[in-house]
């Protein structure tokens, strides 16, 4: 499936004048998410998202949002051989062995997620202390690292963007300045959870001594998205929110935002930047 497409517009200048041209536009469709334990399927989400690394999407959608907490238990990941869809490119189905214990309370009502927003009605810090996480790990950043190379990176890595400029991305680097995975969607989330799929499916879970560069704002879901799966540094083009802040405070993550070239801001496990 395509991630962008072409569409012919027309365009108003300020003196009036008008000309058509051919617009390059990130495409955005929806994605059903289902699960499948012991022989029974549940539809348990529909994402609108940017096609492309579905099966990560769904894998780290589950994983991110507690659904699922031990990565040995899925079986496969893949699309939905149903021969009543008409569209079976958009249905993910993600099998857990036998016997995996299902964090079935966390799907307690019909999910339907919209590109901009996270799982929303679910956003307590109460319900992310219930999954016992640990507190990530994280080495002190070397006294090299620089963050302007990072963002300068991850927007040149973004192709989708580069074309249509209509979506978000996550990148993953490593203290070395590395690009390791880098995702991106119409829905910030999804791009987030896009990398998290990518290190479940890569054994790299926690991910300990990396750094998550995101292109927009910090929300409190992106930052349990990321303790989920045990990333210690966030950093953010945009500003985090108050209770993403809080978030990071108690479980000691590394959360920066308004990222520029000279400077940034630090909210939260200064700590780890050690003298960078």
């Amino acid at each position: 499936m395509k991630s962008i497409h072409k569409i012919k517009v027309k365009v108003l200048r300020k003196d009036g004048s008008r000309y058509s041209l051919l617009d390059v536009v990130a495409v955005e469709e929806p994605l059903e998410i289902r699960l499948s334990v012991q022989g029974f399927t549940l539809r348990v989400a529909t994402t609108m998202r940017t096609p492309g690394h579905d099966k990560e999407l769904a894998l780290g959608f589950l994983w991110s949002e507690g659904v699922i907490r031990d990565k040995g238990s899925v079986q496969s990941v893949k699309r939905s051989l149903d021969p009543r869809l008409e569209v079976s490119e958009n249905v993910i189905v993600v099998e857990l062995s036998s016997g995996t214990q299902v964090e079935w309370s966390r799907l307690n009502r019909k999910v339907d997620v919209q590109s901009s927003c996270g799982i929303c009605g679910r956003q307590s810090l109460q319900s992310l202390r219930n999954l016992e996480i640990n507190r990530p790990k994280g080495a002190i950043w070397p006294s090299d690292l620089s963050l302007g190379t990072f963002s300068r990176k991850l927007s040149s890595s973004q192709e989708i963007f580069r074309k249509t400029g209509g979506v978000h991305a996550s990148g993953l680097f490593d203290y070395d300045g590395n690009l390791i995975c880098l995702r991106e969607d119409v829905g910030r989330h999804n791009a987030l959870d896009k990398v998290v799929g990518w290190s479940l499916s890569h054994q790299n879970t926690p991910t300990e001594d990396m750094i998550l560069l995101v292109s927009g704002r910090i929300s409190f879901e992106l930052v349990q998205k990321a303790l989920l799966v045990g990333i210690p540094n966030l950093v953010g083009i945009g500003a985090p929110s108050s209770l993403a802040i809080e978030l990071a405070k108690e479980f000691d993550m590394t959360l920066l935002g308004f990222q520029r070239e000279r400077s940034v801001n630090v909210y939260s496990g200064d700590w780890r930047i050690g003298k960078s």
